[in-house]
């Protein structure tokens, strides 16, 4: 048995995908990185993404060696997390109108990515003990925890709040609560955000102005759920504009449009890697826009393989899921599984401009810190669970610890 199965254990696939997409990130953030060369050296922004990619590394080594059953610690680290989140309001970093950073020592991290973590792991604990009980209690405690959580990454991160929404009842649908209760919380969660919305239009733009700006950019990002009426005759008006060839690209759409550019500009087989033209006028090219610099390069084909690795990710989880015997491990998986996919597709659906922009980063392809290291955490709960969980990981480690141990006995 080689040295390298004794280190990266778990399943292969897993670990293939893993790898695949640490490859394209280092290719693609290095390319869409040369707005930020400009600020520093050639080097320093793809090698400092390269070390966090290390970083990423050792997290799932770390992690995907330990049994799944610890990591029902998640739902004691939650109200922790709260503590944080509640932090970074009041003293945390602002960026781009919303304040999502915290710093600590020196060190600047997104509270918002434990925070999946932790409910991720909080929902499939009290889930498990739900289906074997069927107490009420363990349903509420799954609904305070989202409530809690989502309300409080809601003021200045909206599309991460209902991404994790979305995850949570995902969970609790493959949990087998009953549709009677799902369908009660979504009924709810629409009602809440249709008197939202209805209420944000009413206040005056200058009160959100001069307290909570945030609305205002949800208002510009997708004003068809804000302002309906305004958004048809933006619409009428672009489309005027175009027939008449007197189109503009303006501040609110400049994003959009330079990355519907880079996507046109892919075709089939792209540019090749280092060639994008776009890169160097789309913001955020290397994290919030990077599947437009990879369509742009890789073209059609490469964006068609990554969405491929993402969607296989889901199907093999779904296999490690399907061999579990307990309950707790296989919707830990799944959910981890969700977390990855779904963030990975709303950050593709923007790139090619069918939602509106959401600051979601594409998992282990975009160039992040805190969200890179997260996404690392998850990669490395799937594999544990492969280890772990089921009879074929389970052979594998007694295959390995029987090889370890003739070692140390012909060693002596």
């Amino acid at each position: 048995m080689d040295f390298l199965s004794k280190i990266f254990r778990g399943d292969k696939i897993i670990w293939m995908i893993f790898v695949f997409l640490c490859a394209i990130s280092i290719i693609e953030v290095y390319s869409a990185s040369s707005t930020l060369t400009f600020k520093t050296d050639y080097w320093r922004p793809i090698m400092r993404h390269i070390m966090f990619l290390f970083g990423g590394l050792f997290i799932v080594l770390l992690v995907h060696s330990c049994p799944p059953k610890y990591f029902s610690v998640a739902a004691l680290a939650l109200p922790f997390v709260w503590f944080l989140l509640v932090a970074v309001k009041l003293t945390g970093t602002e960026t781009n109108d919303a304040t999502r950073w915290l710093s600590i020592g020196g060190v600047s991290f997104q509270p918002s990515e434990l925070a999946k973590l932790c409910l991720i792991g909080t929902t499939a604990f009290f889930l498990s003990k739900y289906k074997n009980t069927r107490k009420n209690i363990h349903y509420h405690l799954i609904l305070i925890a989202a409530a809690i959580t989502c309300s409080i990454i809601l003021l200045d991160n909206f599309s991460t709040a209902l991404l994790l929404f979305i995850i949570v009842l995902t969970m609790m649908f493959i949990g087998q609560v009953p549709f009677t209760k799902l369908f009660a919380i979504i009924a709810l969660c629409v009602l809440s955000g249709v008197l939202f919305a209805s209420t944000i239009n009413v206040i005056p733009d200058k009160i959100f102005q001069e307290y909570w700006s945030r609305p205002l950019t949800w208002k510009a990002r997708a004003p068809m759920i804000f302002d309906r009426k305004t958004w048809s005759v933006q619409q009428e008006l672009e489309q005027n504009a175009i027939k008449n060839d007197a189109y503009e690209v303006t501040d609110a759409n400049y994003q959009v449009t330079q990355a519907n550019i880079a996507v046109a500009n892919g075709r089939i087989f792209g540019k090749l890697p280092g060639n994008s033209r776009q890169r160097d006028f789309l913001p955020q090219a290397y994290s919030d826009f990077i599947f437009a610099i990879i369509i742009e390069e890789l073209g059609l084909a490469g964006g068609v393989f990554v969405v491929f690795l993402y969607v296989f990710l889901f199907i093999r989880t779904g296999i490690i899921a399907g061999r579990c015997n307990k309950l707790f491990p296989k919707l830990l998986v799944m959910g981890c599984a969700l977390a990855l996919v779904l963030q990975a597709l709303a950050n593709m659906a923007v790139a090619v401009n069918l939602i509106p922009v959401t600051g979601q980063p594409l998992p282990l392809v975009s160039r992040g810190g805190t969200s890179t290291l997260v996404s690392c955490a998850f990669f490395g709960i799937i594999l544990s669970v492969s280890r772990y969980e089921n009879e074929r990981g389970i052979r594998r480690e007694e295959e390995i610890s029987e090889e370890l141990e003739e070692q140390r006995v012909g060693g002596e």
